[in-house]
C-alpha cells in the first residue's frame, strides 16, 4: 500500500483540465479546423479538388469560383492542400469541430469557420444536462472513432467527472453515439437499437464515417453515414476526431463549454 502511495503522490495529477484552465497543448500534427485563403486562389486551378478523395472539396460556379471544403466529407488527409501550388488551403491545430446542423459543416470564403455546436434546447439540458448515458454503436467501423472515444474513460480525461458514462444496453441509455459509415449488415441493427431507447433521446455522429460514409460513401453495401437512418443531433467530424474533439463536442451540447471556456462568443464563425 505505502508503494501505492508513493507512485500516486509522484505521479501527481494526470486528469486535464480542460474545458476549466488553460487550452490543453495538442501535437504539431494535428490536423484540426481547415484554413481556406480563397485570395490566393489561382484563376482556374482545381488541384485541390482533383486530389480529394472524397469529394470534400468543391468549388462555386465560374472559373473564377472559390474553394468550399465539406468538414463532414473530410478525411483530413491534406492530400488537397499538399497538392494547392498556391498554398490557399492548410490545417491548423483547432481542435473545435463539432457542429449540430449537417450543413454548418461547409466552410468558405463566406463562412470561414464551421458553426459550432451550442447546448441542447431547455428541456433536453433539464434531463441530460447533469446525466448523459450513452450507448456507443460501431456500424461497420474501422475501431479508430471507437479507440478515440474509449480513450476518454482513461484518468487521462476522465469523461464520468462530466456525468458521461457509456451503458452496455440502449435501454438504459439517453442516446447513442454512433461511429462507422453504417454498412448493410448493421442497418437493421442500428435501427432496432435506436428503437429501444427511451423518449427523448439524442444521437451524435462521430467520424466522417458517421456523417457522410467517408471513403465509402456511395458504395452498395454502405448507407453513407448514421443519417440517413436515424435523425442525428450533434455531428463529430474527423477521421478519426482527436479525443479532445469528441470531448469538445459533448460538452457544447451540454452547455458546459461556452464564451469563457475558449469559445469566441460567436459559435465559432470568427469575426
Amino acid at each position: 500500500m505505502l508503494k501505492i502511495l508513493q507512485a500516486r503522490m509522484q505521479q501527481g495529477h494526470r486528469t486535464i483540465r480542460y474545458p476549466a484552465g488553460p487550452a490543453p497543448a495538442v501535437p504539431d500534427r494535428l490536423r484540426g479546423h481547415p484554413v481556406l485563403n480563397p485570395g490566393k486562389c489561382l484563376e482556374g486551378c482545381r488541384a485541390c479538388l482533383e486530389a480529394c478523395p472524397t469529394g470534400a472539396v468543391s468549388f462555386s460556379e465560374g472559373r473564377s469560383g472559390k474553394p468550399q471544403l465539406d468538414l463532414g466529407r473530410c478525411l483530413f488527409c491534406a492530400q488537397c492542400a499538399d497538392a494547392c501550388p498556391a498554398k490557399a488551403l492548410s490545417f491548423s491545430t483547432e481542435h473545435r469541430l463539432a457542429a449540430q446542423r449537417r450543413e454548418d459543416l461547409l466552410i468558405g470564403s463566406d463562412n470561414p469557420r464551421i458553426r459550432l455546436a451550442q447546448a441542447l434546447e431547455p428541456r433536453l439540458m433539464k434531463l441530460f444536462g447533469r446525466s448523459l448515458k450513452l450507448r456507443q454503436v460501431s456500424a461497420g467501423g474501422c475501431n479508430a472513432c471507437e479507440a478515440d472515444t474509449n480513450v476518454l474513460g482513461t484518468v487521462g480525461w476522465d469523461l464520468g467527472r462530466f456525468g458521461i458514462q457509456f451503458v452496455a444496453a440502449p435501454r438504459h441509455a439517453d442516446g447513442l453515439l454512433i461511429t462507422g459509415p453504417v454498412t448493410q449488415n448493421m442497418k437493421l441493427a442500428l435501427e432496432k437499437t435506436y428503437d429501444a431507447v427511451p423518449e427523448p433521446k439524442i444521437v451524435i455522429a462521430v467520424g466522417v464515417c458517421a456523417i457522410s460514409g467517408g471513403p465509402y460513401q456511395g458504395h452498395a453495401q454502405a448507407n453513407d453515414g448514421a443519417a440517413s437512418v436515424v435523425p442525428v443531433d450533434l455531428f463529430i467530424p474527423g477521421c478519426p476526431p482527436h479525443p479532445l474533439t469528441i470531448l469538445d463536442g459533448l460538452l457544447r451540447l451540454l452547455g458546459r463549454v461556452g464564451k469563457d471556456d475558449g469559445d469566441d462568443g460567436d459559435g465559432g464563425q470568427g469575426k
